[in-house]
Order: C-alpha cells, then sequence, then structure tokens
C-alpha cells in the first residue's frame, strides 16, 4: 500500500475506538505527520488520552505518558544522573526520563509547575536533552502530544506563552453529541465482553515508522503556489497589525502570532492538503487548520474578555477580513 493508504487505514483504526472525535483525530494525524508537537484541550473525560493512545497502539512506535502533578521535577521528565558502585570504580550513568520515545503523552501538563513545564522545551523544539553538560538525542520519530484542563480547573498553572508557541496546533476536544454518547457507551461495553472473550489475542499490525518517514517526504513536495504564501502571511500580519482591518480587532487583539504560526500553518496546510489526495495547497487547507494554528498564538485583550469575546471568534473575524488568493 501507498503511505497514503497506510494512514488512511491508521486513522480508521483509531476511528474505531474514538467515538465522535473526527476532527480530533485528523488533527493528531496531521501532527504527526507534519512533525510537531500539539495541546490537546478539553474537559476530564472527553477521550484526551484515550485518543493519544488510540494513536499509539496502531503504530509502530515507543509510547510513554507522564501524568503531570504538583510536585514533579524535572528530572522526572528528562532523567538524570545516577551514581553507580562498579568494581571497576564509582561512575555517574545517565537514566533516560520518560521524554525518550517516539509517542509521549503529558497528560495535564498544566497540573505542573512552570518550571517541569519548562523541562519540555528543549526537547521538542531543539529534539534533544542536555544533562549534567551532555546532550542526548531524542528518536527519530518524536511528538509530544500533551493534554490540558481548561485553566478555570481547580489546581491548573497557565502554560509559559514561550512553551505555548512550541505547539504546532491547540486541540480543543468538546462534548459528544447525545447520539454519539450512546455509541461510546456500547463501544466501551463491547470493549469489556471482548477482553474477557480475547485475552492473548494479538491485534493488528501496527502501521510502521517508515511509513510516517515516506508520507513526510510526499509532504515536502506539496506545491504552494506564490498566492497561499502571501495569504497565510497576510493572516498571521493581520494578527499583529488588527487595526487595518477593524476596529473591534484593533480592541481585541492585545498580542499577534509569532512566525512560528507562519511556519505551522504552511506545515499544517500541506498535511491536509495531501490527506485529501491533492499535490496543492488550497485555501480550504489553510482554513481548515487556522483555528487549531492561532488558538494559542493570540493573546486576547482585557477588554476582548470582558465583553466574553473567544480566540475562536476573533479567528473568525480574521478569516472573514483577509481577502482569498
Amino acid at each position: 500500500m501507498s503511505p497514503l493508504e497506510q494512514i488512511a487505514t491508521l486513522r480508521t483504526r483509531m476511528g474505531e475506538s474514538i467515538i465522535g472525535q473526527r476532527d480530533v483525530i485528523e488533527r493528531l494525524i496531521i501532527g504527526l505527520l507534519a512533525n510537531g508537537n500539539l495541546l490537546i484541550e478539553g474537559l476530564p473525560g472527553l477521550a484526551k488520552t484515550r485518543a493519544v493512545k488510540a494513536l499509539s497502539n496502531n503504530l509502530e512506535a515507543e509510547f510513554s505518558r507522564i501524568q503531570f502533578t504538583p510536585d514533579m521535577l524535572p528530572a522526572d521528565v528528562t532523567g538524570t544522573e545516577v551514581y553507580h558502585q562498579t568494581s571497576e570504580g564509582a561512575e555517574f550513568r545517565f537514566e533516560a526520563g520518560p521524554i525518550f520515545a517516539n509517542v509521549v503523552l503529558a497528560d495535564e501538563i498544566n497540573r505542573a509547575p512552570a518550571k517541569v513545564q519548562a523541562a519540555l522545551l528543549e526537547a521538542m523544539e531543539e529534539r534533544q536533552v542536555t544533562v549534567a553538560g551532555t546532550t542526548h538525542k531524542m528518536p527519530p520519530l518524536f511528538t509530544v502530544m500533551a493534554t490540558q484542563n481548561p485553566i478555570e480547573q481547580e489546581g491548573t498553572y497557565p502554560l509559559p506563552e514561550a512553551q505555548m508557541d512550541r505547539f504546532l496546533m491547540h486541540v480543543q476536544v468538546l462534548y459528544p453529541s447525545v447520539e454519539e454518547e450512546v455509541n461510546v457507551i456500547r463501544l466501551v461495553r463491547s470493549e469489556e465482553q471482548k477482553a474477557h472473550r480475547t485475552v492473548g489475542a494479538e491485534r493488528a499490525e501496527p502501521i510502521a515508522q517508515d511509513t510516517v518517514f515516506a508520507a513526510r517526504v510526499e509532504i515536502g513536495k506539496i506545491h504552494v503556489s506564490d498566492a497561499m504564501d502571501r495569504y497565510i502571511a497576510d493572516l498571521v500580519q493581520a494578527t499583529r497589525t488588527p487595526a487595518a482591518l477593524s476596529d473591534d480587532l484593533a480592541r481585541w487583539i492585545e498580542v499577534g502570532a509569532s512566525p512560528r504560526a507562519s511556519l505551522a500553518l504552511d506545515k499544517c496546510s500541506r498535511a491536509h492538503a495531501w490527506l485529501q489526495s491533492r499535490d496543492y495547497v488550497d485555501p480550504v487547507d489553510v482554513r481548515a487548520i487556522l483555528h487549531d494554528v492561532f488558538r494559542h498564538r493570540i493573546a486576547l485583550s482585557f477588554e476582548a474578555q470582558g465583553d466574553g469575546v473567544t480566540v475562536d471568534q476573533v479567528i473568525d473575524e480574521i478569516a472573514a477580513q483577509v481577502a482569498l488568493p
């Protein structure tokens, strides 16, 4: 099978265990193909952790889960030097932390203090960790998928802006519909029954890592016209100079998006086009992932918050004001 067919198989398998979250599944796959890190936000119980596990279970990859808590230390994430006594004498050896995996689930990342959250920065951006002056490289396939509860929840710490910007996309998970929730109940019930009947049964052959690398090569060849490049840049620039578009945007936006937003729009729109079996980027691709790329990179003013304006409403207005190519 071609890389596109195999990735389609991956998406289908994930959909069998995740009900009513098609957009979330697509965003997880786009993040994997675009070689980025994702921030997944939603209330407890909305299958954030389950979605990431569904991805890793169907992929030939080492999975690691880090449960963030208020008493964590940076070494609990990155690892540390451990003193060993051997027959040849004493020595320090590096004991790798849970960050050294292919798919890292940073569960409830905003329940740990900023010092621990910052321990992820170098790994996410540079794909390496430095401990005691020694640099340790991440594996070739490496992605951090962090879940967080809304900041209004008890015991949460807002992520530092520098770390937020390093996430490729900020994906929101919403409540399922009544019909979808009925299917969730039936799915979990059937899984419990199946677990008792098929103890020790082999699971389907996972998708190989080489498939992801081959897909990334094909995505790198997706054509992006000069007009589309300008459209992406115009969208990002609109967050920085909102007064040029409308008085409302000028009142609502405190800080605009960084150049990382432009790069993320380019990468994600190409991945989205590839998933749609197209060899070029269309405005539809950019708009499809615009909210996920901008959501965590635009800081709203106090006036916008006081008026009850959400960041998604601001992004809707930007998309409406910026001319299509």
